[in-house]
């Protein structure tokens, strides 16, 4: 919502319109924030500065509002030298308000804004205006009663009340303390000093003494509540008494042509004292609008352990050393191994792919707690100084995916589930070097076996002179044990290299999880975070050029 402003407008105005930039800022940050009653009032003063700004800055609206048989509408009368607002006699009230204007150019938009009927707009020319320059661009409005028993004029009255530029308050010696203009307006309008005069009417009946005795009490009365310098002007429809005093001061208004601006700076330093009851000083509250790399950092470490990565890294690590044993294990023991019974074998082994996605799954799916947690630690360190209202929004912002945090998560992990039934080239190659030692071996004792049966026990001739040759008998038995011992270097060497290979896999395993964990987090955590905090800085940012 913006304000716009006339060309050729006063710093003042200019201060003002950049007071009220602010003002609009808050009404877009307030919501959720602020009492919604305070966001309205705060709109509708928007409308209003931004209504009365664009119309007629060389007239200044000047109402006269009082109660019934206060005599507003003879002072009306007295002031504009005509029979413009009629008087009553046996019932004294004013139903429609009337507009007497010195200067018509250039009023009439202003008065279609201020809803004042055309037949109740009348206009000061010609010889009538002799001797009055001084009043020129002087728009004075006679309101309805605001103490009328029709709802109608009440209501026009108060509305007249609060987008009149000036406001002339008629009392009279009995009723001036009545509470239904105290109450009411005079109250709620402490503040309004510059824009605001109170004529206490029908001075001629009283005497010197008790007139004096009236404004002082009456003076007294309107400190009491909050009006700290009041202007009283004592005044007589009847004899003339006081009016060109009142005409003065109208007139000084005129000439300066601010009180439209002085009574939206009024308005608005009100509200400001109404935010300022609800919200703190805002020169102390800045906060920084991002999140820190530690509390990221924290946030990432609390949901790796809620969702469970450190298990997942060591069900891996763990199924990745017991798998490598069908590959790179020495065969003879793998053999002699299936003889007794085998504590692994619970394992699974077939289905250990199925049994690693579903303890990623389960990780994420069964700790919901430790993941809101996480989440509502990082916004109460965040929040912590803030004003109870702010503190909330921090909170609903860091838990606004809360409920889909732990599906997101549990997907990421479930599309890096480690494949378990991929096979290492090396672990090829080594599988088949073992085996062709398991051949070079079984051919060693053949070998050896058959020179034992031609050569040794001359059980028959044999096949080829190699086969009997008792001389190489020596060297196979060499052979053979340096394969067996071969084969079990090659497989402890393996089982190391697989272990070494196993912890690596881990640490990138983990590495993997922690940066989707982490990117996840930023998007559906911190971010929603650091826009409430850019939003609670930009907030009080405007309330801070409003206050000025």
């Amino acid at each position: 919502m913006s304000v716009s402003v006339r060309p050729g407008t006063t710093d003042t105005r200019s201060d003002l319109a950049y007071r009220l930039s602010a003002l609009a800022k808050i009404v877009e940050l307030g919501p959720g924030r602020v009492d919604p009653a305070l966001i309205a009032e705060s709109g509708q003063l928007l409308l209003r500065a931004g209504d009365r700004l664009k119309l007629s800055g060389e007239h200044t609206v000047v109402a006269l509002a009082g109660g019934t048989g206060s005599g507003k509408s003879s002072l009306f009368n007295r002031i504009s030298g005509l029979e413009l607002s009629p008087t009553g006699v046996r019932r004294p009230t004013t139903a429609r308000t009337h507009a007497c204007v010195w200067g018509l150019d250039g009023a009439g938009p202003l008065l279609d804004w201020l809803q004042v009927q055309w037949r109740h707009r009348f206009a000061r020319a010609s010889a009538l205006d002799r001797g009055e320059s001084q009043l020129h661009g002087l728009i004075l409005l006679d309101l309805p009663d605001h103490d009328s028993i029709r709802a109608i004029t009440d209501h026009e009255a108060d509305r007249l009340i609060q987008v009149a530029d000036l406001i002339v308050w008629v009392l009279d010696p009995q009723k001036y303390a009545d509470a239904a203009t105290h109450t009411k307006y005079v109250s709620e309008l402490a503040g309004h000093e510059a824009v605001t005069v109170f004529a206490l009417n029908q001075a001629d009946r009283l005497a010197p003494e008790e007139l004096a005795e009236c404004v002082v009490d009456l003076s007294d009365l309107l400190k009491r509540e909050g009006v700290q310098h009041p202007r009283i002007v004592p005044t007589s429809a009847t004899t003339g008494r006081g009016v060109n005093s009142l005409k003065s001061v109208l007139a000084e208004s005129v000439a300066q042509r601010r009180a439209a601006v002085q009574r939206l700076e009024a308005d608005l330093n009100r509200l400001m004292g109404k935010l300022a009851k609800v919200m703190p000083a805002p020169e102390a509250l800045a906060v920084q609008p991002t999140v820190d790399l530690a509390r990221q950092e924290g946030l990432t470490d609390a949901l790796c352990d809620a969702v469970g990565v450190p298990a997942v890294g060591e069900a891996l690590e763990n199924v990745y050393g017991v798998r490598s044993i069908d590959w790179v294990g020495w065969p003879y023991a793998r053999w002699a191994a299936r003889l007794r019974p085998d504590p692994l074998h619970s394992l699974r082994l077939g289905n250990l792919r199925d049994e690693i996605r579903a303890v990623t799954a389960a990780s994420v799916s069964a700790q919901p707690a430790e993941v809101e947690n996480a989440v509502q630690a990082l916004a109460d360190g965040l929040s912590s100084g803030m004003p109870e209202a702010w503190r909330n929004g921090v909170r609903d912002a860091a838990r606004s995916q809360l409920g889909k945090l732990p599906e997101v998560l549990s997907g990421e992990l479930a599309e890096i589930a480690p494949s378990l039934d991929r096979v290492p080239r090396w672990w090829w190659l080594l599988k088949i070097w073992q085996y062709l030692l398991v051949v070079l071996f079984v051919a060693g004792v053949g070998w050896a076996g058959a020179i034992l049966l031609y050569g040794v026990f001359k059980i028959g001739r044999a096949p080829a002179e190699l086969l009997g040759d008792v001389t190489t008998l020596p060297w196979l038995g060499l052979m053979i044990v340096s394969v067996l011992g071969l084969g079990l270097f090659s497989a402890i060497a393996s089982r190391n290299f697989v272990v070494l290979g196993a912890g690596n896999e881990r640490e990138q395993l983990e590495r993997e999880m922690r940066r989707r964990i982490s990117a996840v987090s930023k998007r559906m955590v911190v971010q929603p975070v650091e826009q409430e905090l850019r939003r609670y800085n930009e907030f009080f940012a405007a309330l801070t050029s409003a206050r000025r």
